[in-house]
């Protein structure tokens, strides 16, 4: 059994859609990124990635691959697990935590944690903090999650 640690956060501008875990989410501002931007996905990844040893998310899926523009990072998370297996490795659980000022997640935490779920093949916990108005994150100028996955060899 192996664990690995994924941390993303984007900055949050006006006029861009909201994803989080595969969830759009209604909000005046959203996440830049090069692909849809959703962190709490993303951490999920390189947590997935770090616990096989295969790098990150930036390996994999670089950002500077026109191929990634606008990516749905649901389907990079399938690629991701993918590799994983192809590594020896099945996830088994992954924890994680987004941490943002608003919107609020209470109502759409079961839907991303089921479909990070059906992604990983794993069961996917999904809590949600705030910055207490501290930092980039307090002052609602970003979003950043982290997640904890586990995997065991096949």
């Amino acid at each position: 059994m192996r664990s690995g640690i994924g941390w993303d956060s984007h900055r949050l501008e006006a006029g861009r859609p909201f994803v989080l875990g595969g969830v759009t989410i209604a909000h005046e501002t959203g996440p830049v990124g090069h692909s849809d931007a959703d962190v709490l996905t993303h951490a999920v990844i390189d947590g997935l990635l770090g616990a096989a040893g295969l790098g990150d998310i930036g390996t994999h899926f670089p950002d500077t691959d026109p191929a990634f523009a606008g990516a749905d990072s649901l389907a990079l998370l399938r690629e991701a697990v993918r590799l994983v297996a192809d590594a020896g490795f099945v996830a088994t659980y992954a924890d994680t935590t987004v941490v943002l000022e608003r919107p609020k997640l209470g109502a759409h935490r079961a839907a991303m944690a089921a479909g990070l779920t059906e992604a990983l093949g794993a069961p996917v916990n999904v809590k949600a903090s705030t910055g207490e108005g501290i930092g980039f994150v307090g002052r609602e100028e970003g979003v950043a999650a982290l997640a904890v996955v586990t995997v065991e060899t096949r």
